[in-house]
């Protein structure tokens, strides 16, 4: 580097990653502020320009430098910075110290520090602890450890595994191997480690009645709120355990219940073109991302799903990594899976895209359906949430039409209100008696919900339906019957 090089370097100011020092003598501010530099772009701080960005210089000796040296040393992890000189004349140099983005976190003299714009300061604990767990994350990530004691392949569902095999050779991510059996496809999808089940397997195929004592994080939770505010008034409330797939395929049916379709006529054609409020497509990718991406060493918390009036909102209960930003979700990016087992596996089974078009693939459902940009954002504590707005229909044209922006989205009118769960069981009881079983087979549930058993309790006080053996109320053959004014209205 030559005095024009750095002049031309002092002329664009101190920023995150350049700093001026007048001398080594404020050599401890300088290494806290390359520690922050490594933990975050990396950068360059430059001795001998003062704070007006004047290159003033200083005389330097071999002891200089072994003070710096021993001043740097108490960086750990240990780095050696690159150190420039350049002479300014009249026995007068210039130190310019280099240091790279690392891996980190780095600490110095015991404490972390981090870049706000030109300023340095003392990291966040909860920041650094994640920033720890990133770095240890390749090779100590509980999706490889092994499964508790106890657990074996039998506690995994067979038929699930095998479902996946079957998707990843139709569209062309596996092979289908000579070996069919449950273990030998779990070895191919590298769940199984030296003969040995990992925690990924667990997550991916555990069987419902194994997982929801040990692992109360293997959970989704989904709700319908009457208004726009998450209040304790729902129309419908589940709450599920199981492995990935699983809570995937109910998230997906509770959202069939609840999205209303938009209608609109096109001029030139006879026939109403149909629109869910919320392209499937990506609610399902969204769900997938949260599933795949949670941190399950967490046991507190659950993938949520809301939805309001006016918008849906899809949870993880664990915040970005590795640099990741809401921002940079909505631009091209390498893709970074806290989770790189489990993503794989949900990539081959077609339940996910690669290279980080997962959230590119949502913005663009969400355009070509007419919706409004969904929005990501990290919420306290740590969580991320997508949020969706309704459809957006050209004026005129359709029967369910919100508001542009979504802040005014009106409520659910008297017309458009979706039928709820209570309604839903009435409609299914007018072609006449059926079991809670059959119940549940309509509405489309994989078995019997406690939605559903709150809600027949609430028509049966109601006096709106009862029971076709009133006598043995837990007989087997126990139905249900619409009576009074609930048979009437249909």
């Amino acid at each position: 580097m030559n005095i024009a090089d750095l002049q031309q370097i002092v002329s664009q100011g101190e920023s995150e990653t350049l700093e001026f020092k007048k001398s080594t003598g404020q050599r401890t501010e300088a290494a806290k502020t390359l520690c922050a530099m490594l933990n975050g772009q990396g950068g360059r701080v430059i001795f001998g320009v003062n704070n007006r960005g004047e290159v003033v210089g200083q005389k330097v000796s071999t002891k200089t430098h072994e003070e710096l040296a021993n001043e740097f040393r108490k960086i750990d992890p240990q780095v050696t910075p690159t150190i420039e000189t350049v002479d300014i004349g009249n026995n007068l140099v210039v130190l310019v110290v280099t240091v790279l983005v690392g891996g980190g976190p780095y600490t110095f003299d015991d404490r972390p520090y981090i870049r706000s714009g030109p300023t340095t300061q003392r990291m966040d604990k909860r920041l650094y602890e994640a920033r720890l767990t990133e770095r240890m994350h390749a090779t100590s990530r509980w999706e490889l450890l092994l499964v508790p004691k106890g657990i074996t392949i039998a506690d995994l569902d067979a038929e699930e595994i095998g479902i996946t095999l079957e998707n990843a050779v139709r569209i062309g991510r596996m092979d289908r191997p000579r070996q069919t059996d449950a273990k030998s496809i779990l070895t191919g999808l590298k769940l199984i480690e030296d003969g040995k089940l990992i925690n990924a397997a667990l997550v991916l195929y555990g069987k419902s009645q194994k997982v929801e004592n040990p692992f109360p994080q293997f959970a989704i939770r989904m709700a319908r709120f009457r208004g726009t505010r998450k209040v304790p008034d729902f129309i419908d409330n589940r709450q599920h355990w199981g492995n990935a797939f699983d809570l995937l395929r109910r998230a997906e049916s509770f959202l069939m219940d609840h999205v209303p379709i938009a209608g609109k006529v096109v001029p030139g054609r006879f026939q109403r073109i149909d629109q869910p409020w919320y392209p499937p497509q990506a609610t399902r990718e969204a769900l997938a991302n949260a599933l795949c991406h949670r941190d399950y060493s967490n046991h507190g918390g659950a993938v949520s799903l809301a939805m309001f009036d006016d918008r849906l909102e899809i949870t993880n209960p664990n915040g970005l990594h590795f640099g990741f930003t809401p921002e940079s979700l909505t631009q091209p990016h390498d893709t970074q899976p806290w989770n790189p087992r489990i993503a794989e596996v949900f990539y081959r089974a077609g339940v996910i895209e690669k290279w980080g078009m997962g959230t590119i693939n949502i913005l663009d459902w969400c355009r070509e359906n007419g919706n409004p940009q969904p929005k990501w954002e990290v919420r306290e504590p740590g969580s991320v949430v997508v949020t969706f707005w309704p459809v957006d229909l050209e004026e005129g044209q359709s029967e369910l039409r919100p508001e542009s922006r979504p802040e005014s989205r009106p409520e659910w009118g008297p017309e458009s209100k979706p039928e709820s769960l209570e309604e839903k069981i009435l409609t299914l009881l007018a072609s006449g008696p059926l079991s809670k079983a059959e119940l549940a087979q309509g509405l489309g549930h994989q078995e019997i919900s406690g939605a559903l058993n709150r809600n027949i309790r609430k028509l049966l006080l109601g006096g709106l339906i009862a029971f076709t053996i009133p006598d043995k109320p837990n007989s087997r053959l126990q139905k249900y019957r619409l009576v009074g004014k609930a048979q009437e209205d249909r």
